[in-house]
C-alpha cells in the first residue's frame, strides 16, 4: 500500500516538474518503484520478511527460556553454596558476603547468555566495555571503595553478625543482621532497618558494644549534703548485692564521684554479661531511688528560687 502511494505522489511531481531537467530522474525512480508494486516483487519481499520474524521470535522465546531455567539453576547453586559454607563453619558474614557476591557474577553470566542468543554481539560489548574502563572506574569508585570495605570488614573482623554496634561518624547503631558484598545492614532496637555502606563502616571509628562476654554497669547519683555519707553507700552495697545479674566473682565498687554545687554525687560499679546489660541497669536504677525514698535520702534536683524586693 505505501509502494502504491509513493507512485501516485511521484507521478503527481513528475506531472508537475515536466519543463524541467529532472523528469529524466524522477521517470526511472517512479519506473523503479512500479517494478517494485508488482505482486512478484511483493511476494518474493513478504516471503523473505517471514523468515525473519519466525527466526527473531524463536531467538526471542529461546532467550526467555534461558533466563526463566537460569534463574533457577542461580537460586539452585547459591542454595548449594550456603549449605557448603554452613557444613564449613564459616562466619555467617562471610557466607552472606560469598552469596552476595555469587548472584552478581551469575546474573552477570545469564545476562551475557540472554544477549548472545538475541543475536547482538558479546565481544563488541566487551570491547565498548574495555575501553571504557577508565570511565567505568571513575564511576564506580564508590561502589568499588564498599566492595574493598566488605572484604576488609571480613578480614579483620571489627564486628561480626549478631553484635551490636555504634557508627561514631552518623551515630547510626543497631545489631548487625547482614554483611553484603557493598552494603552492612543493621537493625534498630524500634526494629528499623538501617543501610550503611561497608567503606564507611571500614573508613571511621565504630563501637561494638557486645563483642565482650561481660561489660560494666557504671551509675551515679545524687544526695544532698546532709545525707549520712556512710548510710547512703551502705544502701547501694545492699542493693548491688542483691542484683541477681551480678557477676560474683568481679569487684563491686561504691564510691564518692565528686562534690557538685548542691549535692555530693556517688557512683556504684558493678559487672553483669553483655546480654544482661540494659536490665540489670534499669533495675538498680529504680531500686536506687525506692530505697532513698524509703530512708529519707534526698536526691536534689534543680530548682529556681526568685526573691521579691519591696
Amino acid at each position: 500500500m505505501w509502494i502504491i502511494l509513493a507512485i501516485h505522489s511521484l507521478q503527481n511531481r513528475v506531472l508537475a516538474k515536466a519543463g524541467n531537467e529532472s523528469v529524466t530522474d524522477n521517470l526511472a525512480e517512479l519506473e523503479e518503484l512500479q517494478k517494485m508494486a508488482e505482486p512478484g516483487m511483493l511476494r518474493g519481499y513478504l516471503e523473505d520478511l517471514v523468515p525473519m520474524l519466525v527466526d527473531f521470535a524463536l531467538r526471542v522465546f529461546l532467550a526467555l527460556l534461558i533466563y526463566v531455567i537460569g534463574k533457577r539453576v542461580i537460586r539452585w547453586i547459591r542454595k548449594i553454596l550456603k549449605r557448603a559454607l554452613e557444613r564449613s563453619a564459616v562466619d555467617e558474614g562471610v557466607c552472606q558476603f560469598l552469596d552476595s557476591g555469587a548472584k552478581i557474577l551469575l546474573y552477570a553470566v545469564l545476562a551475557v547468555a540472554v544477549i548472545n542468543q538475541l543475536g547482538l554481539a558479546t565481544t563488541s560489548l566487551v570491547a565498548v566495555l574495555g575501553s571504557a574502563g577508565l570511565t567505568l572506574g571513575l564511576a564506580l569508585q564508590g561502589s568499588l571503595a564498599n566492595f574493598a570495605g566488605g572484604v576488609l570488614i571480613l578480614l579483620f573482623k571489627p564486628f561480626k553478625v549478631g553484635d551490636y554496634i555504634i557508627e561514631d561518624t552518623h551515630k547510626n547503631e543497631g545489631t548487625v543482621t547482614e554483611i553484603q558484598i557493598f552494603y552492612t545492614k543493621l537493625l534498630t532496637v524500634d526494629n528499623r532497618t538501617v543501610v550503611i555502606p561497608n567503606g564507611t563502616l571500614a573508613n571511621s571509628s565504630l563501637t561494638d558494644v557486645t563483642h565482650q562476654d561481660k561489660r560494666r554497669v557504671d551509675l551515679y547519683v545524687g544526695v544532698s549534703y546532709d545525707t549520712d555519707i556512710k548510710k547512703a553507700k551502705g544502701i547501694l552495697n545492699a542493693i548491688i548485692g542483691g542484683e541477681p545479674a551480678r557477676l560474683t566473682d568481679e569487684e563491686t565498687v561504691v564510691f564518692v564521684d565528686s562534690l557538685e554545687d548542691s549535692s555530693v554525687r556517688l557512683g556504684l560499679r558493678f559487672w553483669v554479661a553483655t546480654q544482661d546489660y540494659w536490665d540489670a541497669r534499669w533495675r538498680v536504677t529504680e531500686e536506687m531511688k525506692e530505697r532513698f525514698d524509703e530512708n529519707q535520702i534526698e536526691i536534689p534536683y534543680n530548682q529556681l528560687t526568685v526573691s521579691l524586693k519591696q
